[in-house]
């Protein structure tokens, strides 16, 4: 998709018309009839013909509650009707504002996602360019928003991904790419390295998989400064079988989606840099495969970390937080940044408090927990914060290590690997884990299958955003 601004709007091509629900009112200049059938509800569309035999796409944004998700109307639309869309079309912008022209922008990129990426015959799109008429300058809202729905579609690529294909290794080449096309600075640590420096936990993670574990750092600086503002770090798990302690085998292969987090701090950093953004980021992806072998570890080890920290292992399904813990440990030493949050599809527990609708949200700085929250509920990709008692912590207590990994308890589990990463942050005041595994991956009105939202971009962005203003 190609987008540009223009500041009129040619009735006698085709066009989109956006409108609020029961506020047909303040289009009605523009409609070829008085009466349409359609009254703006959310996500709802309508085809109406002009005088010229053009194409008119009355489109719903429904009520004032609809407009944290609006993308979403604009990304149904467009997926539903652009192929028959010409080489261009029109979007009648001048009731919108910046906001709402971007998440417009955003959806209509999103309807570009191809997930059959891997079939042997796909459907060939054709180019179309898309004119938001507005008499105010939005053309770099207009960039932004493409940006932005690339960077969804990108990292929904990633987490579809097949993990015979989305290796580690894939993920560090991925990143490389990104950084020399964003201009960015990308490092990706292999094995040799990673014993080098100490990234004990990832490699036990990884001993049992013929695809070695790596690291991928990546640096974007937007200032003049080295200290980094916001350090994030993503677990990438690019297929879990759960080790020695193995999953049943229903769902199994949905279990190449447990590196949503990494895709989200791979897509964050390459949208910062993309966007110029005046503040000094680094992303943290700790990638492994958590596989079956004779070289696996094995419950009951006890295992070293980044850190220092010995673990002792009670459930080898419990991988991503080891690897999350030599992330966290590598920022807090080397980095010392400002914020450091961590994303992860981490527990099935979460999914059973919170269902698919919101994250889990854990850390002890109640101002974070609000900004974030505040912007979860503008972008809808909600968070909702989980206590940290201090009770809870005896479930990591081990007699023959520093700490275990899992506490084998039926309940608390979202808290307790909460916890667990804890340990390793060294009381970062401004630290936050995201627990995403109920809202990454799941079902989808574009799909029959499981697949990527492509939630925690507009998330992590926007915080960003409001942090590099300050």
């Amino acid at each position: 998709m190609t987008y540009k601004h223009t500041k009129t709007l040619d009735t006698s091509k085709d066009f989109i018309l956006p409108c609020r629900k029961d506020n047909l009112q303040t289009i009605k200049d523009f409609l070829p009839i008085a009466k349409p059938d359609f009254d703006g509800s959310f996500s709802t569309h309508q085809l109406l013909y002009g005088s010229q035999g053009n194409r008119i796409y009355l489109i719903g944004l429904g009520e004032e509650k609809h407009s944290a998700q609006l993308e979403k109307t604009f990304q149904k639309l467009a997926f539903d009707t652009q192929k028959y869309w010409d080489k261009s079309i029109q979007v009648y912008a001048e009731d919108l504002t910046e906001d709402e022209v971007r998440k417009a922008v955003i959806g209509l990129e999103m309807a570009q996602y191809e997930i059959g990426e891997f079939k042997s015959k796909k459907e060939k799109q054709h180019k179309i360019t898309i004119s938001f008429s507005s008499t105010k300058s939005v053309k770099k809202i207009l960039d932004e928003g493409k940006y932005t729905g690339e960077t969804i579609n990108k990292i929904k690529g990633l987490v579809d991904a097949p993990p015979n294909i989305k290796t580690p290794e894939f993920l560090g080449n991925w990143a490389e790419k990104s950084a020399k096309d964003a201009k960015y600075k990308c490092t990706v640590l292999k094995h040799k390295e990673l014993k080098k420096q100490g990234f004990e936990a990832v490699l036990s993670v990884g001993k049992g998989s013929v695809n070695k574990p790596v690291v991928i750092i990546n640096e974007y600086n937007g200032k003049t400064s080295k200290k980094v503002d916001i350090a994030l770090v993503g677990k990438g798990i690019t297929f879990d079988s759960g080790g020695l302690s193995i999953k049943p085998s229903t769902n199994l292969h949905y279990m190449k989606s447990d590196m949503g987090g990494a895709a989200v701090v791979l897509g964050v950093v390459e949208l910062i840099a993309k966007l110029k953004l005046k503040i000094n980021i680094v992303g943290i992806v700790c990638s492994a495969e958590n596989a079956v072998d004779a070289e696996s570890y094995r419950p009951g080890d006890v295992i070293n970390s980044y850190s220092g920290k010995t673990i002792e292992i009670i459930d080898t399904d419990a991988e991503g937080r080891l690897v999350l813990a030599d992330g966290l440990s590598y920022a807090v030493k080397n980095l010392k940044p400002d914020y450091l949050i961590d994303l992860a599809t981490l527990t099935g527990s979460v999914v059973r408090t919170l269902g698919y609708e919101a994250a889990g949200m854990f850390t002890h700085n109640e101002a974070m927990a609000k900004t974030m929250s505040d912007i979860g509920y503008n972008v809808h990709e909600r968070v909702w914060q989980l206590p940290m008692f201090e009770e809870y912590k005896s479930d990591l207590h081990s007699d023959i290590a520093d700490l275990r990994n899992f506490s084998g308890k039926p309940l608390t589990g979202a808290t307790n690997a909460a916890q667990f990463l804890e340990s390793f942050t060294e009381d970062h005041e401004n630290w936050m884990h995201l627990d995403i595994a109920g809202v990454s991956f799941g079902s989808s009105p574009y799909a029959k299958m499981k697949s990527a939202s492509g939630y925690g971009i507009q998330l992590i962005t926007e915080f960003i955003k409001e942090k590099a203003l300050k």
